[in-house]
């Protein structure tokens, strides 16, 4: 038993000892100036502000094209619609010549079934 606990103080002073050592060697090491750390931090808020740049003119590029693309659509809704409306106006006009023909054979009819009928009195 003895031994053991030897063994465990020593160990435990061993590990104390390696505690102050790496301590002391953090302690000891350089610190870094305020000049570098001024610059570092300009470096810091220039990326930041490079960042931010760069997203705004993404945001401002997907806007533009959000627009762009929805006055095309706008565009090729209205041309739907001219040519519906054409394409309406085409078949009304078509119902009309086809109304009016059928008027014009039917007075020719007329005109000759009154005629038959004036020469067979």
């Amino acid at each position: 038993m003895k031994n053991e606990r030897e063994n465990f103080a020593k160990r435990r002073e061993t590990a104390l000892e390696a505690k102050k050592q790496l301590l002391e060697r953090v302690k000891s090491a350089p610190k870094p100036d305020q000049a570098e750390l001024d610059r570092k931090r300009a470096e810091k808020e220039a990326a930041a502000v490079a960042r931010e740049a760069r997203e705004a003119e993404k945001l401002r590029l997907k806007q533009a094209e959000a627009e762009r693309k929805a006055a095309e659509q706008a565009a090729a809704a209205q041309s739907q619609a001219e040519a519906s409306l054409n394409t309406e106006a085409d078949a009304a006009a078509t119902a009309a010549a086809k109304e009016a023909e059928a008027a014009e054979r039917k007075a020719e009819r007329d005109r000759r079934y009154a005629a038959r009928k004036a020469r067979q009195r």
